[in-house]
């Protein structure tokens, strides 16, 4: 049987009107996230697999610390998420050691902060109650540490922390999980902070 002229001209319309909506793609927001290093991403070898580096054992002693099982894997889907990429550490590692070390791993950092920097911005933002780290003066939107302290300080003066346990297996996946939510929640409070890509930095002392 076939269609009468009237049914297929009501579908040849609604083709139309499919056709002529835009395709709406959902992208997450772009996140700033850091890292802490002492049993963050440096673990003890009794606490943590470490990765597995291509230059001699001698070398990399000399040249930087094991990096925690697990870090590249996480940092490559971090990257393909459109996240970027900070170290912060209450420690005087130099931003360009901390880049250095990172590298031989074949990790790249957007932006370090170390102990010298992070007194500058407490000292900036008139802190007297000063938090061991202060993410938000460098638009950091969540921070990752081993330190229940520094979860305890997030609550305290209004930043998203992230505790990983330095013999945690599955750390990378919790850290993850803190990501989507972060990312939900940004989409939600400020989507016009997302319409264009944050820019990326890298800060040194």
């Amino acid at each position: 049987m076939s269609e009468s002229p009237a049914l297929s001209k009501c579908r040849n319309a609604i083709g139309r009107v499919w056709q002529a909506i835009p395709l709406i793609s959902v992208q997450r927001p772009r996140i700033r996230i850091s890292f802490d290093i002492d049993d963050t991403l440096a673990c003890q070898l009794d606490h943590s697999a470490v990765e597995h580096s291509r230059l001699p054992a001698c070398i990399h002693r000399w040249l930087g610390e094991p990096l925690r099982m697990g870090t590249r894997s996480l940092t490559r889907e971090l990257r393909r998420q459109g996240c970027s990429i900070w170290v912060y550490t209450s420690s005087g590692r130099t931003p360009s050691y901390i880049q250095r070390w990172l590298m031989l791993y074949g990790i790249r950092v957007d932006g370090v902060v170390n102990s010298v920097l992070h007194n500058r911005a407490l000292t900036a933002h008139g802190l007297t109650n000063t938090p061991s780290k202060y993410p938000p003066a460098f638009d950091i939107d969540l921070h990752v540490d081993d330190s229940e302290g520094v979860r305890i300080e997030g609550h305290d003066h209004g930043f998203r922390v992230v505790v990983v346990d330095p013999q945690d297996e599955n750390w990378a996946q919790k850290v993850l999980d803190a990501v989507a939510h972060v990312q939900a929640q940004l989409a939600w409070q400020q989507p016009q902070r997302y319409k264009q890509p944050a820019r990326s930095e890298a800060f040194s002392s």
